[in-house]
């Protein structure tokens, strides 16, 4: 689609809603099953479609759920739902699945993930796709899919309402910040169930975009006043699709999302770790697991590397990203409970393992933090940087003399790392990561220091010299 602004970034399509809507849609889910097909990969026929709550999502899903009938196959309708809980229904039920979402990008923006009956597609499935796109036709009319939310939300909350006992939680008053997000009643449920007095927090009726990694954004404002006010041990959240974590400790400070894929992977015993070179380099100085690899952003670098650690015969093989969606690679049993692998991000499991170890330990969140030999860090971004500025400014600071000028009112740099985006170490070990957004108009800074002070400032310079560069 020359001139679109579809395109596959880090985890599914992305693009503005009203190029996605009607024929686009249409076509780019033909072209899914129809690589499905030259794979031999239907499973059982059914392609099951849930959506988040953008004003775009469900005329898209209708799109999808046509094009599903014009194919021969069976769409089943999972309605409003997180990603994650669609894609444990789906493999449940060998079938693929689509969810309708654009995640934590602007609500006029909007994208497909796509899931084979094994779970989420992998980057040569997004060139499958892409190869299959050019033959594949726009289906016309519509149809009525038969409707499974009921019971696919039941297995989701299931999956985790066994590994809480009635009485974890005892004694905790936990927030729920809900906005517009698709987890909001499955992380009530779960945190009452496990024994917390839960308070609704901050729900909305229009979409409203929320970057879990973006702790400056005006939409997070009210939260530490909520805190206060509620006398809260901690508060929870997800992004629009319920992929990404979001965690307040009851002091008012945000939890890390690669923080709390450490703690999520500590809670699961994982022996093996895959997270992208983003997350915070304390991950291998715990020295709790006794294998972590490093790879480029995004869930299909993450789930790429689970499947090479699971083949090379990792026992409980976890991955997370810098923003805590945390993906099971085996069937693993915890407790008694057996918790079957989903090898795609999710927000529920890492909010509940912080809680659940901190609980269990009895102490607060904060304290279960400070405990972790982690370094401060903090990202945050610029936005509506057109995507060929934010390739001529990380050209140029590879050169290194370019580089030097760049980072000389900060220091000498040390080393410098090109696996995803560029990652600069300074001489005394501070770190500023510079990346474009995979699916977003987007400048994305990542920063690493010693104290929370030195990891603000180091942000603040990092974000204002790159838009003098780009601007």
């Amino acid at each position: 689609m020359t001139g679109s602004s579809l395109k596959f970034g880090t985890s599914g399509l992305r693009g503005l809603s009203v190029e996605l809507q009607g024929d686009a849609a249409r076509r780019y889910t033909a072209a899914f099953i129809a690589h499905l097909r030259a794979q031999d990969n239907l499973g059982s026929g059914r392609v099951y479609l849930a959506r988040d709550l953008r004003p775009s999502s469900a005329g898209i899903a209708a799109d999808c759920a046509a094009a599903i009938a014009a194919a021969g196959l069976v769409p089943i309708d999972c309605g409003v739902l997180p990603t994650p809980a669609l894609a444990l229904h789906a493999m449940a039920g060998n079938g693929a699945a689509i969810m309708v979402t654009g995640s934590h990008i602007p609500s006029d923006r909007n994208g497909l993930k796509f899931y084979t009956p094994r779970g989420e597609i992998t980057k040569d499935d997004e060139a499958g796709i892409a190869g299959a796109l050019a033959a594949a036709e726009a289906a016309r009319g519509d149809v009525v899919a038969a409707n499974e939310h009921d019971a696919a939300a039941a297995r989701y909350a299931q999956r985790y309402a066994s590994l809480t006992t009635p009485e974890l939680l005892a004694g905790w008053r936990v927030g729920v910040f809900e906005h517009s997000s698709v987890a909001r009643e499955v992380l009530a449920q779960l945190l009452s169930g496990a024994g917390a007095e839960v308070l609704l927090l901050g729900r909305v009726n229009d979409f409203v975009a929320v970057d879990t990694e973006a702790f400056g954004d005006a939409v997070f404002a009210p939260l530490s006043a909520w805190v206060a006010e509620h006398r809260l041990d901690a508060i929870v959240s997800a992004d629009g699709d319920g992929d990404r974590p979001l965690l307040m400790d009851g002091q008012g400070n945000f939890v890390r999302g690669d923080v709390l894929g450490l703690l999520a992977a500590q809670f699961l015993g994982a022996d093996v770790v895959i997270t992208p070179v983003t997350s915070n380099s304390a991950i291998e100085r715990t020295g709790y697991f006794p294998k972590v690899e490093r790879t480029r952003v995004g869930s299909p670098f993450v789930i790429a590397g689970m499947e090479q650690a699971v083949a090379a015969g990792g026992l409980r093989v976890v991955g997370f990203e810098a923003n805590g969606g945390t993906l099971l690679g085996n069937d693993v049993t915890l407790n008694a409970v057996d918790l079957p692998a989903l090898p795609t991000r999710d927000a529920v499991l890492p909010l509940l393992a912080a809680l659940a170890i901190s609980a269990r330990a009895g102490q607060t969140v904060a304290q279960t933090v400070a405990a972790l030999p982690v370094r401060a860090a903090l990202a945050n971004r610029l936005e509506h940087v057109p995507q060929e500025r934010t390739a001529t400014f990380l050209t140029a600071l590879q050169n290194s003399a370019d580089a030097e000028k760049f980072f000389a009112p900060i220091g000498m740099v040390g080393s410098l790392s090109a696996l995803d985006g560029l990652q600069f170490t300074m001489a005394n070990g501070d770190i500023v990561h510079y990346r474009a957004s995979g699916n977003a108009p987007e400048l994305r800074c990542y920063v690493e220091a010693a104290t929370l002070a030195d990891a603000q400032a180091l942000l603040d310079w990092g974000l204002a010299a790159a838009a003098q560069a780009v601007r």
